[in-house]
């Protein structure tokens, strides 16, 4: 069995393996997903490697290219997601041998590191193979008062309002990632490039967005056992009280729309009124040193330096 970097050509074959390892012969958006995630991103191309026998792939690995920032140093990294044994070659170490032939292959590129968010079950493999635990994500959860008895709500139709120039967009991210630069937090910089990308273009979820000259906000809305959240994954705006006022309204308006019961964001980037919880109850972030100096490994080893949308580290 070899293993090697992938090739445009094996789209087809690797997404197949992704299919049967899965379950889910019938995705009819399976290589455009791929597309997506491993050939569109904004910040770069994936990092992919197949496991191959007798020119049948048995195995693939991908890390999504991704960029985050630290002060004014971008950190080029790598987000672990899809991977797949195909059935008939499970139970011979191809997980293990795939991920580690990715960090030699990143480390000699001279990328920074790896990071992702592992379940329980893939949690111990990580860690066997270097990976650190950070902690678990900081989210806040407050109820929503102005449609909490809404539950006849039932229909969910997502919208794009949009009242502002692509110019004015790139000047508002710009505003944002010149403050996040002297927060002394790892950020992940914004685009109008990436923020089409991750939102308006996204073939695996569709979301609520808001775009004027102050303002960019996008959420979605989750369906739990007996009631409806809304998830707040990105909010970036100019400071202001006029702008908070009219986050404020506009997460109201959205409430109403879909008949909301509980909102959840990421408290560093929102600090709306009468939240009830504001605690670590996100999933397990972990990271996979490359090519960091120590400094810099026990900053980033810390959850309170990492300054992050809940779009940023979601799974999609």
């Amino acid at each position: 069995m070899i293993f090697r970097e992938a090739t445009a050509t094996d789209i087809p074959e690797r997404v197949e393996v992704l299919q049967v390892s899965l379950g889910e012969q019938d995705l009819p958006l399976s290589e455009e997903i791929w597309n997506y995630k491993h050939v569109n991103n904004p910040f770069g191309k994936s990092l992919v490697l197949v496991a191959e026998e007798k020119g049948i792939i048995a195995g693939v690995r991908a890390f999504m290219c991704w960029e985050w920032q630290f002060l004014n140093k971008p950190y080029s990294t790598y987000r672990a997601v899809d991977t797949a044994t195909h059935p008939n070659y499970q139970g011979q170490g191809i997980f293990k041998k795939l991920t580690l032939k990715a960090i030699e292959l990143a480390k000699q590129q001279g990328d920074h590191f790896i990071f992702n968010t592992p379940n329980e079950q893939s949690m111990p493999g990580y860690l066997k193979m270097g990976w650190e635990v950070v902690d678990k994500l900081r989210v806040a959860l407050k109820p929503a008062y102005t449609s909490f008895w809404k539950f006849y709500k039932t229909d969910i139709s997502y919208a794009v309002s949009n009242n502002s120039k692509e110019k004015d967009l790139q000047l508002l991210c710009k505003l944002s990632n010149s403050k996040l630069e002297i927060s002394q937090g790892l950020f992940t910089p914004k685009s109008v490039e990436y923020l089409q990308w991750r939102y308006l273009a996204n073939p695996l979820q569709q979301y609520e967005i808001f775009i004027d000259s102050g303002i960019y906000m996008a959420g979605y809305v989750r369906k739990r056992r007996g009631f409806k959240e809304l998830r707040i994954v990105e909010c970036i705006f100019d400071d202001n009280e006029i702008n908070k006022k009219k986050i404020n309204s506009l997460i109201n308006l959205w409430c109403s729309k879909f008949g909301i019961q509980v909102i959840s964001y990421s408290p560093e980037v929102l600090n709306l009124n009468l939240t009830l919880i504001n605690s670590k109850i996100g999933p397990v972030l972990t990271f996979r040193d490359l090519n960091l100096s120590n400094n810099e490994f026990n900053t980033f080893k810390k959850i309170n330096n990492w300054n992050y949308s809940l779009g940023d580290l979601e799974l999609f």
